[in-house]
């Protein structure tokens, strides 16, 4: 068994004729933001997704949960450490700043900072900012207490900084596509470096010389600032987030949970492995290809593959044609195309090998699941506020409201079936939208879809896939003891929205249904892709 972010409570158990098998590895992390060396030498990397933080050995790889998953600190995305071992924290979803002290305890310092993200240490001195058109770089009382002093305001989606050797702040500015430097006492600004790969942190090596990561380009690119030159150190693939020093060490993080060393240019050691944040939302086409969303991330999945590299990067959240953090999935009618949900609420034809797309409806509340019919009406679940729709010929109607928490959806002839989470029951809707239940007290439903008449389902509270015949009402267990939901005890903290970049982030634990008559799981608990495979014949 490969070592895993999830320490798994039982035993996978599947039902008579049934296989299970990993088609990608587990994650280690859940996602790897800002990291930073603590006064231990080890490397701390911030997780948003799992509202977690962990130390790593740079030489081991071993990790050690800090603040785990449902403790006090929330979604944080950058940290830094005083001279004192203090560490503080942006929580992004919550527009917060927190402290956690040597001995744990955690204090917010402040809860006015929308999209609350890079934060860095000099000198005594607190200094945050926020990844937002019209951003402010801020100084803050470590303490607490007084109101922040406003170096800059007007800044589009500053990200990771740090003071220079000159004084300056310099500043990854994702919006413009540069690098800023600017005047702490003044807030004065000018470009050290334009026309870069998105560039999402500046960190300085012992030379005085940048190195900063470029997150839709996959570059890692080491610039002199006063003449703006530039050197690829290494391209380990979009996704890069931030960068750290052990000593002479240099590290770099991936979104994508992975931790890699730079050992010189064009030459790594990683660390970490990359894998997957969640997943979300699966879907299977009639060919056989498979989508698998990943907030900012959309893969291919390769069968054949092993390893990582079963997941093939097709689309991504910065990428030129992207409708944004993917959610949910649906196969449409031409091959390689797909219909998404995205995290800022609308519903999309996306197509990544031509990079472009298309919004077919918009403005609805943390939108999950979606399907299309062979006639090509499409479906979709309004989590946020308990609804599905169905899109026609290019209008959207409300087809049932007062649902709880819809999440898959499935699409049999003019009926559109649908797992709802917060009613541990999977309803049946007809055309004139009476809602029908079809079976109940299933825990918490969440992935659903249909295959020869017969549903499919994932209950993240039973930990189990279930096969649910709408006919006669019958249920049964086909797999249980499976790596979806949340860890027994555990509530994961509530993910609010991260400025106009998503909406709030919530597990989303999916089943596809491939045409071999496979059954795709989303291992959202692992981070990984499963396949629950029935016996020939």
């Amino acid at each position: 068994m490969l070592p895993s972010r999830y320490a798994a409570p039982a035993a996978t158990v599947t039902a008579e004729g049934w296989t299970l098998t990993r088609l990608s590895p587990p994650s280690r992390l859940h996602g790897a933001n800002g990291i930073t060396t603590g006064p231990d030498g080890r490397i701390w990397v911030a997780q948003v997704p799992a509202s977690q933080v962990s130390a790593i050995n740079p030489d081991t790889g071993a990790i050690e949960v800090i603040s785990p998953m449902g403790g006090d600190i929330v979604a944080p995305d950058d940290l830094v450490f005083d001279d004192r071992g203090n560490l503080y924290l942006t929580e992004i979803t919550l527009g917060r700043v927190a402290m956690r002290s040597p001995d744990g305890t955690v204090r917010v310092l402040r809860d006015d900072i929308p999209v609350a993200n890079p934060i860095t240490w000099h000198q005594g001195r607190l200094f945050a900012g926020e990844c937002r058109i019209g951003a402010r770089l801020l100084e803050l009382d470590p303490a607490g207490g007084g109101e922040p002093r406003v170096i800059l305001d007007g800044v589009p989606m500053a990200n990771a900084f740090q003071v220079g050797p000159d004084g300056k702040l310099y500043v990854p500015v994702m919006g413009a596509n540069e690098i800023w430097r600017v005047d702490l006492a003044t807030g004065a600004h000018e470009v050290v470096a334009g026309g870069l790969g998105v560039p999402d942190s500046v960190k300085f090596d012992r030379q005085g010389r940048i190195v900063s990561t470029q997150v839709a380009s996959g570059e890692v690119l080491r610039i002199d600032p006063q003449t703006g030159t530039r050197e690829v150190l290494a391209s380990l693939g979009p996704g890069l987030d931030n960068v750290t020093f052990v000593g002479d060490r240099l590290f770099v993080s991936s979104i994508n949970g992975s931790v890699t060393e730079i050992l010189e240019p064009g030459k790594v050691r990683p660390l970490v492995d990359r894998g997957l944040q969640w997943p979300l939302g699966l879907a299977a086409d009639g060919n056989g290809a498979v989508f698998v969303c990943d907030g900012v991330f959309g893969y291919g999945l390769n069968r054949e593959a092993h390893g990582p590299d079963a997941l093939q990067l097709i689309g991504m959240a910065f990428w030129p044609g992207s409708p944004g953090y993917l959610r949910g999935v649906a196969a449409d009618q031409a091959a390689g195309d797909w219909l998404v949900t995205t995290g800022l609420g609308a519903v999309a034809r996306y197509r990544p090998a031509a990079a472009e797309s298309e919004i077919l409806a918009s403005g609805y509340d943390q939108l999950i699941g979606i399907a299309r019919s062979d006639s090509g009406a499409i479906a979709f679940a309004e989590y946020g506020a308990g609804r599905v729709h169905l899109l026609e010929a290019g209008e959207a109607r409300c087809l049932a409201k007062g649902l709880g928490r819809p999440m898959g959806l499935a699409i049999a002839g003019s009926e559109v079936l649908v797992a709802e989470a917060g009613a541990g029951r999977v309803v049946r809707i007809d055309a004139t939208g009476r809602v029908e239940t079809v079976a109940e007290g299933l825990g918490q439903p969440e992935g659903l879809c249909l295959r020869q008449g017969q549903v499919w389902v994932v209950d993240t509270l039973g930990k189990r896939v279930l096969a649910i015949d709408p006919a006669r009402g019958t249920v049964s267990e086909i797999a249980s003891g499976l790596p979806v939901g949340a860890p027994p005890g555990v509530v994961p903290r509530f993910l609010g929205p991260i400025g106009d970049m998503a909406g709030p982030m919530m597990n989303f634990a999916d089943i596809a249904c491939h045409p071999d008559g496979t059954l795709l799981v989303g291992g959202d608990a692992e981070g990984s892709v499963l396949a629950l495979t029935p016996a020939a014949g």
